[in-house]
């Protein structure tokens, strides 16, 4: 045989052994892993061929994101475990008592979920998942063999690929080749809005309870089809910190339990084994608390998993390599060394104490329906809440798999009324919707709806209050009896039109799902007025804010009745005929007390100097919300933009330079019509410039004599009584203004900040705060003083147009229900 033919042999065949064989990712990738970030898609590419190669792995897509990138999970385990995968699967959601039945012992394994790379640009999290999944699959490790005997490992690479992609292109475009480890080269310079977030600029993190992002939805989609008993979520700090895992600091949300936090323990415990013989540096118990509910580790904590955070150094920063301020450097390689050792102590511990864990976590759930954790048994929500708000709610509990039923009579009790934030003397009436605490989800229900958690340490990471009745405007109440209720809930179904023509149709202005009609009539061509005050028409009454499309404002659509019943039909929208435009009560049809909406050009403006979340937060908003054409404007421009193409413009958090010719235009083009909606810390920008009437409230001066200079220690305790890290405040409304149509008298504002604004003088403060204040959630004594008196939204008329003022972001996180109203009342009504 010739060696010419013995090579061409080997030429066609090597390819074929090579790719039978499973591979390291320094085999697979064309460099040695960690050398370089690795393409979101080649990530992929591995991803599959572990799963094709290895009998250990399944791949399957659970979902894909709005940029159209694939999300995965792969299941982990012995051979014989995956034969059998859907059996345990089911088997551990009788344990979990989400299914019917016992559970099967015979079917116990340990199920433990590593989640990596929420947070895109904390790139050496995805990089350490395919170190993590080879170690796991690989044939020639006889411990993680005998692991997987016992454990189901449930590994998600990237739950945000966008963010991973934008991060990863970015720095590979911009790297030089050999990495320059000085922080201030360009390559640690990542570039607005950064590979943090998604790709509407939300912290995914922040949002595993709301689910208002498609990765969140379709991710808890197949969380809660597994139930694992441990979660890990894998992220990256400054590049000087040292690791950080479990357990995690103070505070504790109440309802955690003592085998949870135990747990964290004796897995913190064996993480620190492991560092301790590689010499490396970690802390625990220190910045990463466990309230909010909305993270990575708290929100499996509250559905009975071991939910934990791990930090390893790096973050956006780093790059490939960056010096640390020892004079070390920190690579990339280093990153994903900590990682992938913090993922097999985990699955370790998992597999020793695999007995306990299902022990207990049979136990959470037995308990859930047994005797619920907490002060309150029922919560009641009215079925006299707008339809709109309800069925918001149910969406979100539907999206948690909570249940929640029917109130079967009329009944009197003693419960707390989140209204008036006091308990009292009660109805409930029969066909109000009840939310059990005797469910699976017992705890989870507890957390989002306990009107204030108690804290056991006021230094704490995140907001502090977020009870579902306050975001969503809901007449509830919250009772430590156990209700009964019928399964299910059956919402008022839209009545149709029965007359043939109508002289108008009128619907109601009482939640967002109204907006979102009045968007889609827009859209169709539809023209629209609003009530400015209340009025009465053919044995109804109807309040300011109410819509009404009239035949005349319509008169050249020649299918008018027809279109508008198609939109309302689209929208599950009730709307009424009129006969007539003769009221009973107020004024009649043709008065000028009906406004006219005019078709909204809307501008939102991008950039450096602007909140990359606050940005997304209102560019989600329109485009999956309120389904709206929004013009994105980068703020470098804002100067020489003609706005006259625009007859609204939405200044999102940020820090926005305004100098005298731009403002003037501002000014020239709000008393042409134009109407400038400011969210947040934009309010600031505004303080101070000619013709803007908004100022800050200065702080009370103190008084009294120091007599003894304060001691360093305790010094960031005793800041916190200037600092407002998320809590919710009972607004004053004014309800005869647009700015506040169906809000009713009291709102509730989650305020992020301590931020205080002076009652306008030249304008309306249709809502502001009170003395004294009582917010509901962590707020310092000195900033909750300084906050009384003062605005929290209102409006400067400026010819036919208006600068309108939100002092608190009402889209903040896109879940508070109640903000999306306020903000379309700023959008459609006030100052039309």
């Amino acid at each position: 045989m010739s060696s010419r033919f013995l090579l061409f042999w080997a030429a066609l065949v090597l390819p074929v052994v090579l790719n039978a064989q499973l591979l390291s990712p320094s085999e697979f990738l064309p460099y040695q892993h960690g050398a370089q970030f690795t393409p979101h898609h080649v990530v992929v590419d591995y991803m599959e061929h572990v799963a094709a190669q290895s009998p250990r792995v399944q791949l399957e897509q659970y979902g894909t994101t709005n940029e159209g990138r694939p999300l995965l999970l792969l299941t982990i385990s012995d051979p014989a475990n995956l034969s059998r995968i859907e059996d345990i699967r089911k088997n551990n959601l009788r344990r979990a008592r989400q299914i019917e039945g016992a559970p099967d012992a015979s079917l116990d394994k340990a199920i433990v979920w590593l989640s990596f790379g929420v947070h895109g640009n904390e790139a050496g999290a995805t990089e350490s998942s395919m170190s993590v999944l080879y170690e796991l699959a690989r044939e020639d490790n006889p411990e993680t063999r005998t692991w997987l005997e016992g454990t189901i490992i449930l590994l998600d690479p990237a739950l945000n690929p966008d963010g991973y992609a934008r991060y990863t292109e970015w720095y590979r475009r911009v790297a030089p080749v050999i990495n320059t480890p000085e922080p201030a080269t360009l390559e640690h310079q990542e570039p607005w809005p950064g590979g943090r977030v998604n790709h509407y600029h939300f912290d995914l993190n922040r949002d595993w309870a709301w689910q208002t992002q498609v990765e969140s939805q379709q991710r808890m989609s197949r969380y809660q089809q597994w139930m694992p008993h441990i979660h890990v979520d894998y992220h990256e700090q400054y590049p000087d910190n040292p690791y950080y895992f479990a357990p995690a600091a103070a505070p504790y949300h109440e309802h955690i339990t003592d085998w949870q936090s135990d747990f964290q323990y004796e897995i913190g415990q064996n993480h620190a084994k492991h560092f301790d013989q590689n010499g490396w540096l970690y802390f625990t118990r220190e910045v990463f608390d466990l309230l909010y509910p909305s993270y990575g580790d708290t929100y499996p904590t509250f559905n009975g998993s071991v939910g934990m955070t791990y930090e390893q150094a790096g973050h956006g920063i780093s790059g490939r390599g960056i010096l640390m301020e020892n004079g070390d450097t920190l690579t990339l390689k280093d990153r994903i060394a900590h990682h992938t050792k913090t993922a097999l102590s985990t699955v370790e511990v998992a597999y020793r104490s695999s007995a306990a864990l299902l022990e207990k976590f049979g136990a959470y759930f037995d308990q859930a329906l047994r005797d619920p954790m907490g002060e309150y048994r029922s919560y009641v929500i009215s079925k006299d809440n707008p339809v709109g708000k309800l069925k918001a709610l149910a969406r979100l509990l539907d999206h948690n798999n909570i249940q929640y039923g029917t109130a079967t009579e009329n009944r009197k009790l003693s419960a707390f009324d989140y209204q008036s934030g006091k308990k009292a003397s009660v109805s409930v009436e029969k066909g109000d919707l009840i939310v059990s605490a005797y469910q699976p989800q017992s705890t989870l229900v507890q957390v989002l709806f306990e009107p204030a958690p108690k804290l056991e340490d006021s230094l704490t990471y995140d907001i502090t209050a977020w009870a579902l009745p306050y975001a969503y405007g809901l007449k509830a109440l919250a009772s430590s009896e156990k209700i009964n209720a019928d399964t299910g809930y059956e919402f008022p179904v839209a009545k149709p039109v029965t007359e043939e023509r109508a002289y108008a149709y009128v619907s109601a202005w009482t939640s967002i799902a109204d907006a979102r009609f009045l968007a889609a009539l827009q859209r169709q061509g539809i023209k629209v007025r609003y009530a400015t005050a209340s009025f009465g028409i053919q044995g109804e009454d109807y309040t300011g804010g109410t819509l009404v499309i009239t035949q005349a404002d319509n008169r050249k659509m020649p299918d008018f009745d027809d279109q508008v019943r198609l939109v309302a039909k689209e929208y599950g929208q009730q709307i009424r005929a009129l006969r007539t435009g003769f009221s009973d009560e107020g004024f009649d049809l043709g008065s000028d007390n009906l406004n006219f909406l005019k078709p909204l050009k809307v501008a939102l403006f991008a950039g450096s100097s602007v909140s990359e979340s606050n940005y997304g937060e209102v560019w989600h908003f329109f485009e999956q919300v309120l389904e709206h054409p929004l013009s994105l404007l980068p703020a470098d421009n804002l100067a020489s933009t003609d706005l006259n193409e625009y007859n609204v413009i939405v200044l999102a958090e940020g820090r926005y330079t305004i100098d005298e010719p731009t403002n003037q235009a501002l000014q020239r083009w709000m008393r042409e019509g134009g109407r400038l909606i400011a969210l947040g810390s934009a309010n600031q920008v505004l303080v101070g410039q000619p013709g803007f009437s908004l100022s800050k409230k200065e702080a009370e001066k103190s008084v009294e004599a120091v007599t003894t200079p304060e001691p360093y220690g305790g010094s960031s305790r005793r800041a916190i009584s200037n600092y407002i890290p998320g809590a919710i405040f009972p607004v004053k409304v004014d309800t005869t203004h647009p700015l506040g149509f169906g809000l009713g008298s009291t709102y509730y504002s989650l305020k992020t900040s301590g931020a205080a604004f002076n009652l306008l003088d030249q304008g309306w403060s249709i809502g502001y705060l009170e003395s004294p204040l009582t917010p509901i959630g962590f707020a310092g004594s000195q900033a909750v003083k300084q906050l009384e008196n003062t605005l929290v939204f209102g409006i400067e008329n400026k010819g036919r147009g208006a600068a309108i003022y939100l002092i608190d972001n009402p889209l903040f996180r896109g879940f508070w229900e109640e903000g999306k109203l306020l903000f379309c009342n700023a959008l459609f009504l006030a100052g039309q």
